[in-house]
Order: C-alpha cells, then structure tokens, then sequence
C-alpha cells in the first residue's frame, strides 16, 4: 500500500494520474497548503522542503518502507515499480527523462511564476506579467513543435506526459489559446480522453 500525500496543485495530480494509470492501491491524504498542514512537525519528517506531493511505499525496495517527495523522482519511482510508462531501451528512456526534466525544470516553474503574476500577486507587476507570459508562450511552441513529430511527448505516451499534462490543463488561466498551437491541442485531447487520467485528475 502507498500512502500518498497530496492536494489539488498540477504537481499533487501528476502523482495521482499516475496511481491510476498503474493500478497501485493507495491511501489519499490531504495536505492542505492554504493552511500551513505542509510546516507540521509531522509533514516535515517527510519531505523537508514542505511541498506536495509525498508517497510512503510500505512495499519498498528489498521490501523495506521508502518515502520520496518530488514529483519528478516520484514518477521514475513509480514507472520503474511497475514497468509502466518508462522505456527500458536506452536511447527512449533518456528521451523519456529529457522531457519529464523538460516539464520540471521549464513548464511547470515558468507557468507557476505566470500563474503567480496574474491571479496571486497582491500588486499588478506588468514586468512580472510580459516576462512570464512570453516564456509560456516559448514553452507552448516548444512542444507544439515537438508533438509535431511525434504522438507524445517522448514518442509513446509516457511520465512526460504525466507530467505535463496537470499544468497544461490551465492553460485558460495562463492565457493561452490553445488552439494556436495545434499539436498541443491534439495531444491534450488525447491525454484528457484517457479514463484514468481522468480518475486521477479528480484526486484529492
């Protein structure tokens, strides 16, 4: 069983999805953020970042109990448990990896930061609001132009777009019409017709 710590950010539903897509039992419990849960003694002793999300495997390597925070680690955790949406060849497994390092170093902090600037700040920062938005846009070309070459995001549907896919799915709050860039339209449709990722995006 995995105990898995979370709230409904695009990086709690990364982990989420990726529960339901590889049929592991799990316990959902709720950190919630907009009341501090995640500085508690308790949440501390399991990520020390206090961020979301956090998994407690009970069934661990060597089958010892193991905790990991980061969704990113989190994901090529789960993926290598299950043999599930990581490729095992070399040269797709580094693909896969670039782009789920594309989302957590590029897409995930750059629409946080737009996100941030247009609904959070408690002042209007134009500079804050034209910087971010551009990078947005530069991140939503980027894959526009990748997902024109292939189906996803690392060839076959994979953690990349496990990943991805929370943070794209407020893209209306980001500004962004979609429909500008076509491949990222068709490869949300296909990614947001899937049934457990619509499960997952449901959790908490």
């Amino acid at each position: 069983m995995i105990d898995f710590y979370t709230y409904p950010t695009p990086n709690g539903r990364k982990i989420s999805v990726m529960l339901e897509e590889v049929e592991l039992p799990y316990t959902v419990h709720v950190v919630n953020i907009t009341k501090n849960e995640q500085f508690t003694p308790e949440f501390l002793a399991l990520n020390p970042n206090n961020k979301i999300p956090v998994i407690v495997d009970s069934d661990g390597p060597g089958g010892k109990p193991i905790t990991l925070f980061e969704s990113g680690a989190i994901l090529i955790y789960l993926a290598e448990k299950t043999g599930k949406f990581l490729p095992s060849e070399p040269r797709a497994r580094y693909t896969t990896l670039q782009w789920l390092m594309f989302q957590m170093g590029n897409l995930g902090p750059m629409l946080g930061q737009l996100h941030h600037f247009l609904h959070a700040a408690q002042e209007d920062v134009p500079y804050g609001k034209e910087r971010y938005g551009a990078e947005a846009r530069r991140l939503y070309k980027v894959m526009n132009t990748r997902l024109g070459a292939v189906e996803y995001l690392a060839g076959d549907y994979s953690i990349a777009d496990i990943a991805a896919f929370p943070w794209v799915v407020s893209y209306k709050r980001q500004a962004i019409d979609l429909d500008a860039y076509p491949n990222v339209r068709r490869w949300f449709d296909a990614v947001k017709a899937r049934p457990k990722v619509q499960k997952g995006m449901t959790i908490p």
